[in-house]
């Protein structure tokens, strides 16, 4: 059983910086993928970033290529995500969630354990 909590969210303007911590409990995730997601709303979950528990490569979607940085440290079993330069439109409930399984990727439908989110809201 894997559980993930997420933290760091909070209110900011735009410009400013966030990081976000995806805290991870459990065994088996030495092959496991962890990714984060956003859901803002009124729109469909879409994924961000992935970062590979075998060997810490990274995947972006396009858009959030730039401005999102994922990054992992081993020792902790946390997952980072680094966001620069925040936009009103990056207001949103920020999850990160573990594939035990597939290696690398950002298709939701295809992690199985999810932590509850983190509320990030940008408003000037």
């Amino acid at each position: 059983q894997v559980q993930l909590v997420e933290s760091g969210g909070g209110t900011v303007q735009p410009g400013e910086s966030l990081r976000l911590t995806c805290t991870i409990f459990g065994t088996g995730l030495e092959r496991a993928c962890i990714g984060w997601f956003r859901q803002a709303p009124g729109k469909e979950r879409e994924g961000i970033a992935g970062i590979s528990f075998r060997d810490d490569k990274t995947i972006y979607e396009d858009y959030a290529k730039g401005r999102f940085t994922i990054s992992r440290d081993s020792a902790t079993n946390k997952v980072y995500l680094q966001i620069d330069n925040l936009k009103p439109e990056d207001t949103a409930v920020y999850y990160c969630a573990a594939d035990l399984t597939s290696y690398l990727h950002t298709v939701s439908v295809w992690y199985e354990n999810w932590g509850q989110g983190t509320q990030v809201t940008v408003s000037s």
